[in-house]
């Protein structure tokens, strides 16, 4: 038994929710009948559930649910996460801020300003500053599938407003090697501002190595996000928070982010719990590398090519293109990833519970021998 499972059974009431769903099934020649999604593996949830104390904190405050969020909630959590993050209090905002900040952003650069970021990627940020005349400048992976660093510090110019990185990557997984980042970071918040998306970073063992924060506490001008929508498995109680110079962090609540009204008072209770539970984070890290083990050596014997993901998914190359893939698992009640433009034929599924995977690379396998038969 999972040692996750006393999380899972706190949850369970919840599957009648989830049978209700059904996904789209691709129409053409790879169309389906729809069938009620029975595993969901397309949004990189945790599906282990929240830390123990996050459920009780959350709990706790069910009572003041019909009151707004006060601000000496949001100010105790800002505390919490400043001296977790080795920075100032004022450098923290609190919120899902991807998406704002892009706007806000575009809104400050002017018509044509540039938005940096790799592709594929997870596109928030940059197309949030679109519609105000940002221009989005889209850099591929390098044939690794990382981060290409050289590339992205080539495409910095005069106009550009702001360089969008997510370390460890999305949808890819991979991470780029600590010293190489950081000298990239440095480097380039020289030149614009460097916005680092670490959704995922919590995941790998020598996180606080890998973390750009360091580079906002010297004084670089890096903005760090996270979120405890993924590790801290919060997805339905979402909250996010940014580590930012102090100046931009001033300019964000100046257009009115990170107020303790927008943000949902059950969602601070669970995330400053979750921070404190580390025997959870323990547990989960090992947990989520012996699943992704079981993937990759999966895949392995497959001979498909593959990502060392360091997230919470697996990205891999089937032969056939991602939306047969998954028009294949969906047939099984298996929803995945979506299709990730140019890489349609890699597939993105993210690690579920173990008898999920399992029945995940079932239905993959029995895809790809009904794929080979003559």
């Amino acid at each position: 038994m999972s040692s996750f499972s006393f999380t899972v059974r706190q949850l369970s009431l919840a599957a009648p929710l989830i049978a209700l769903g059904a996904i789209g099934v691709p129409s053409g020649a790879y169309a389906q009948t729809p069938v009620p999604v029975r595993i969901q593996l397309t949004l990189n949830e945790n599906p282990y559930g929240p830390s123990p104390m996050a459920v009780k904190a959350i709990e706790e405050a069910l009572p003041l649910l019909s009151r707004y969020t006060g601000a000496e909630a949001a100010a105790a959590l800002t505390a919490q996460l400043a001296k977790k993050e080795g920075v100032a209090p004022e450098q923290i905002v609190l919120g899902d801020l991807l998406a704002p900040l892009g706007f806000h952003l575009g809104l400050r650069g002017g018509k044509g300003s540039e938005f940096v970021y790799s592709v594929p990627g997870y596109p928030a940020m940059v197309n949030a500053a679109q519609p105000v005349g940002g221009v989005v400048v889209g850099v591929p992976v390098n044939a690794k599938l990382e981060n290409d660093l050289p590339a992205l510090l080539a495409a910095i110019t005069p106009r550009t407003q702001a360089l969008f990185l997510i370390n460890p990557h999305n949808p890819t997984g991979t991470v780029s090697d600590s010293a190489a980042f950081h000298a990239f970071v440095t480097e380039a918040a020289k030149r614009t501002l460097v916005i680092v998306d670490e959704a995922y970073l919590d995941y790998l063992p020598d996180y606080s190595a890998r973390t750009t924060v360091s580079r906002t506490q010297a004084g670089e001008n890096v903005l760090v996000y996270r979120t405890f929508d993924k590790f801290h498995a919060l997805a339905g109680a979402s909250l996010g928070y940014s580590i930012a110079p102090r100046a931009l962090a001033d300019f964000l609540r100046a257009q009115g982010l990170g107020s303790a009204r927008d943000l949902s008072s059950l969602a601070i209770a669970g995330a400053g719990a979750s921070l404190r539970d580390e025997a959870y984070a323990k547990r989960l890290r090992s947990t989520m590398a012996s699943e992704l083990a079981a993937w990759n050596g999966f895949l392995d014997g497959l001979k498909l090519q593959h990502t060392a993901s360091a997230g919470n998914f697996v990205f891999f190359k089937a032969g056939h293109p991602q939306k047969a893939v998954a028009a294949a698992l969906a047939a099984k009640g298996i929803a995945i990833g979506r299709d990730f433009a140019p890489l349609s034929d890699w597939t993105r599924i993210t690690v579920g519970l173990p008898s999920e995977n399992k029945s995940a690379r079932d239905a993959l396998r029995e895809f790809l021998a009904g794929q080979t038969k003559p």
